[in-house]
């Protein structure tokens, strides 16, 4: 086979997915159960142990493939070769020649708070569409759940006057997943990007300062640091300065009396090594009305240290613990097919069958608990959490402001008990199960006895 270059080209993305979605497809078109109408819940079975919460994230990138799916010619012909679909029918072929998504999708809104089980999102559409969309829609919304809900941490811990900057783009797990995790951040709460082709995609500013490789090199080659320094406002007047590439406090001690004679407007700076917390001390100390950022592979764990050993830091740029780690794990699951509930009953990986529904009950704005209840039960005056955003394949909203999203992360959070948002060994919630679900699922799980093993 010939190598192509790994550019991820939009008409590409339904072959961004792993060869068992294309093999059911062709298996259910075999046995002409294609265009049944099937339902598949996007959720997550047990929280990851550092998050109380989960802020979903990644249901614009979602709708955006779901609704320009399509097999062109060349993809199709690239999957014949591959010799693989050598004996499944033509009709496998002429349907993805025609294909679109035809189906309906609910969702939470972005930005929301959920826990284990509580649905993402429900893909309510013709089986072999709800099951091809599989891998895509779990890779988007993984992803950028972890990357937001690691932002939604450090901005409550951080406080709402920290100026917060997304500095993953050279940790993050590819290209793509650095620009869904500037976008995750920013929809998070963070204010802004260093990654200029994200940033200025979703019409942000990019922000940054510099590295110590600038410091270095126009030491070397004009005679110090501080004409580095000079060099670099020069060009951008009120840029923040990194100080730590040699001694710290003797570059603060040098700025501050230039500050004072009028040499320099030092507006900035930032402290990327050492002990942030003593540094940041005497840093404020000889510049006391500059900006301090602090970096180095800083989380919301160690942000909290900070604040409470009395650093003097005014903002943090976070990198490789905001964009790696721990995924979250979210499946796919069918729920329903042709009307009959489904469910996976193997050991620890038990899922509820149905179309599901998520109330959140609130007291003065406060989360007090969530129920997890059929798609038809009554709301009892609670709020439903998913949302029809996708009727037909045909989207019912525009692209939602990043702002917006970020208020809504908020609030979210802001709504959750202090025990849920502590980032040490935190708690979460656990759903209760509404009774008539509790009935459907005794009575799937007796007809999954009987239909397997025999007995009732």
């Amino acid at each position: 086979m010939n190598y192509q270059p790994l550019t991820i080209r939009s008409d590409d993305r339904s072959l961004l997915t792993d060869l068992y979605e294309l093999a059911m497809t062709a298996c259910y078109v075999s046995e002409g159960v294609a265009q049944r109408q099937a339902s598949f819940e996007l959720f997550v079975r047990k929280m990851p142990d550092e998050f109380g919460y989960l802020i979903a994230m990644g249901l614009e990138q979602a709708l955006d493939y779901l609704e320009h799916l399509q097999f062109g010619e060349d993809q199709i012909a690239a999957l014949q070769a591959t010799g693989i679909f050598d004996h499944v029918p033509d009709a496998f072929w002429s349907l993805l020649q025609t294909a679109q998504f035809t189906g309906d999708v609910w969702a939470v809104p972005e930005g929301t708070a959920l826990f284990a089980n509580e649905p993402f999102l429900r893909v309510e559409a013709p089986l072999w569409q709800a099951q091809v969309v599989e891998t895509y829609l779990l890779n988007v919304i993984n992803y950028q759940t972890l990357v937001a809900t690691r932002a939604a941490q450090t901005r409550d811990v951080a406080g709402d006057e920290a100026q917060l900057l997304e500095f993953g783009t050279r940790r993050a797990f590819s290209p793509q997943g650095a620009m869904w995790a500037a976008r995750a951040a920013i929809a998070a709460g963070f204010d802004s990007t260093s990654n200029v082709l994200a940033a200025l995609k979703l019409g942000q500013k990019p922000s940054g300062t510099m590295a110590h490789s600038l410091v270095m090199a126009l030491s070397a080659l004009e005679g110090t640091e501080d004409q580095a320094f000079t060099a670099f406002l020069k060009c951008f007047p009120g840029a923040a300065l990194l100080i730590d590439t040699y001694d710290t406090v003797a570059a603060a001690e040098r700025l501050a009396k230039q500050a004072q004679s009028g040499e320099l407007d030092v507006r900035a700076v930032r402290l990327d090594s050492g002990d942030l917390v003593s540094l940041s001390q005497q840093v404020r100390s000889l510049l006391p009305d500059v900006t301090i950022f602090a970096s180095g592979d800083l989380n919301a764990q160690e942000i909290d240290r900070l604040r409470r050993a009395g650093a003097t830091i005014n903002g943090y740029g976070i990198g490789t613990k905001l964009v790696t780690g721990h995924p979250v794990n979210g499946v796919y699951k069918l729920v329903e097919v042709d009307g009959v509930p489904t469910m996976k009953s193997s050991s620890s990986k038990v899922s509820y069958p149905g179309r599901k529904q998520v109330f959140r009950q609130l007291d003065h704005g406060q989360i007090v608990g969530d129920r997890l209840a059929l798609a038809d039960e009554p709301a009892n005056g609670n709020v439903p959490l998913l949302h029809l955003v996708m009727r037909e394949g045909q989207r019912l909203y525009p692209t939602e402001d990043l702002g917006a999203i970020a208020q809504r992360t908020h609030q979210s959070v802001s709504s959750l008990p202090t025990t849920l948002r502590a980032v040490q060994r935190p708690q979460t919630l656990t759903p209760d199960i509404s009774p008539n679900l509790k009935e459907l699922t005794k009575h799937t799980q007796a007809q999954i006895r009987e239909t397997y093993t025999g007995s009732k």
